[in-house]
């Protein structure tokens, strides 16, 4: 699907959210509620979360099984494969928050500063991912080529923090 466009069945279903608290690592401080990962890193959307955070995580999960390819998503929307910073443009796009891919030092710069109640974006020169209602979208940390949604957080030294207005 192009982004923008809402994919059906299992992957925009909604589940009960779980509320995270007084959270470590790249996650919020503040009780937001959390989305759930399911079977081969799709994501369940919290049932509260804002319009914007449902499409970001239904356009994650629509390219979740696409494979890694360095430079995919960059050149077209629908791609054989995505890398780091084509996955979180697609997403992101999908949202109605940017008008076309970015690579990861320019992710550097987007948005506003910091940690966002709902979306943060960690980037650096060589690699972007994202953590969305408490779960992370990210090309590495599992065995399976490509990018997932990961319960599992990663050390954020070295990135520089960034938000989506409002999120």
């Amino acid at each position: 699907p192009d982004p923008g466009s809402r994919p059906t069945g299992a992957a925009s279903a909604t589940s009960s959210a779980r509320l995270k608290r007084g959270a470590t690592g790249p996650t919020s401080d503040a009780a937001v509620s959390e989305a759930d990962v399911v079977d081969q890193g799709i994501a369940l959307p919290p049932i509260e979360a804002p319009t914007p955070v449902r499409q970001i995580i239904e356009a994650g999960n629509s390219i979740a099984r696409a494979p890694y390819l360095w430079g995919g998503g960059h050149g077209k929307w629908l791609d054989k494969g995505y890398d780091c910073s084509g996955s979180i443009s697609y997403a992101l796009a999908s949202a109605g928050l940017l008008g076309g891919p970015l690579d990861s030092g320019r992710l550097m710069g987007w948005g506003k500063p910091g940690k966002g109640k709902w979306v943060t974006i960690y980037s650096n020169p060589g690699h972007v991912f994202m953590v969305v209602a408490g779960v992370r979208f990210d090309t590495s940390g599992t065995r399976t080529t490509g990018s997932r949604w990961q319960n599992s957080l990663r050390p954020v030294s070295g990135y520089v923090v960034r938000h989506p207005p409002g999120l």
